[in-house]
């Protein structure tokens, strides 16, 4: 299967928009969140109020490089999405607060640069073909020639009906060479050294 990952860039908003508007994403939380609170943005204070303006927000991250990550297409359509910022950079998200009142992460020393893995987004028709693994070697190797010295994701343990899925499978991390760094009752913080 031909599956092409592309770094989002502002050129490529208009396919990343699009893709969450027909994907399902998170049911948990039944909303169309077009992922937009895990940009490095800070959303305190900003109107999140319709599905309208969550698009609109996701548009002007996009196009202004607050909401990094990758897309992968299949032929020439968006299958798949992976949020990847660096981890400095979204300490003021949405996303990132309500990640540390689950799991205590502790701030990294200014030397060490650490890329996060925020969520994936898989189209129902495309989900078990490796799409999501794709996302995460491509992640990885970007990060690893960017001078990162990690990249770290935040799974659950373990998936149920009530797990938040979309943070990725601890068995993908491990098999693409992450390891345990911390855990909680329900959380893992998985890190890969790329050094």
């Amino acid at each position: 299967m031909n599956i092409e990952i592309r770094k989002l860039t502002p050129d490529l908003a208009e396919d990343y928009v699009r893709f969450f508007d027909v994907t399902p994403h998170n049911q948990k939380w039944n909303v169309k969140c077009y992922c937009v609170f895990w940009s490095n943005d800070d959303s305190e204070g900003k109107d999140f109020s319709s599905p309208e303006k969550w698009r609109e927000f996701a548009l002007q991250y996009v196009r202004n490089g607050n909401l990094q990550g990758y897309l992968a297409y299949y032929n020439d359509r968006v299958v798949g999405w992976c949020n990847a910022n660096t981890r400095s950079d979204c300490l003021k998200c949405a996303g990132w607060r309500h990640l540390k009142d689950s799991i205590p992460i502790e701030e990294s020393a200014p030397e060490i640069k650490i890329k996060s893995i925020f969520c994936f987004t898989v189209s129902p028709d495309m989900q078990r073909k490796g799409v999501a693994s794709r996302l995460l070697t491509r992640v990885c190797q970007d990060a690893a020639n960017d001078g990162f010295d990690f990249v770290e994701a935040y799974p659950e343990k373990e998936i149920t009906a009530e797990s938040e899925d979309f943070r990725g499978y601890v068995d993908m991390y491990k098999k693409i060479g992450f390891t345990i760094y911390h855990k909680t009752n329900e959380k893992l913080v998985m890190r890969k050294p790329l050094k």
